[in-house]
């Protein structure tokens, strides 16, 4: 008999459909005292890689090129029976090219900024580009759980 842990971990494609979707993906990075600092952030994809830009001297981009590595949790659900999540322990790519940066914007914006938003408000978004560096995520490991896969029996 499969455990539980089992009956609800994701398939590669259900991973992959649910990072497609628009949530929100809290980044852990490990500070210079060895704590955790943990922010929340929207991401896009390089490809098929999770990605997501930040300040260049943020304190996770200082504790990512210190380290080199993180962990990312993206979650939904309200209730137990209906939690989902994919949590990935990772190497950071760092990208500091200002094209490869705008991209990883755009692929935000078009994610979280919507359609109806102006073409003023997409240039807006992605003028920081400069002032930032893009993080594509390289997972080592992906631990994922589906709660609906188990029909409300626990």
């Amino acid at each position: 008999m499969p455990s539980r842990r089992d009956l609800i971990r994701m398939t590669d494609e259900e991973v992959a459909a649910f990072l497609a979707e628009p949530h929100t993906m809290a980044v852990a990075t490990r500070g210079p005292g060895d704590d955790i600092h943990l922010v929340a952030m929207w991401y896009g994809f390089v490809g098929t890689e999770v990605a997501f830009w930040t300040y260049s001297k943020s304190q996770k981009m200082l504790n990512l090129q210190r380290t080199g590595t993180l962990t990312a949790l993206v979650e939904a659900g309200e209730t137990y029976d209906t939690l989902r999540g994919v949590e990935l322990v990772a190497d950071a790519e760092i990208i500091t090219d200002t094209a490869k940066v705008y991209e990883i914007g755009s692929s935000i914006y078009g994610r979280y900024g919507g359609v109806a938003q102006s073409e003023a408000a997409r240039a807006a978004f992605l003028s920081s580009a400069p002032k930032r560096y893009g993080v594509i995520i390289h997972p080592r490991k992906v631990v994922s759980w589906d709660h609906r896969k188990l029909g409300g029996v626990y």
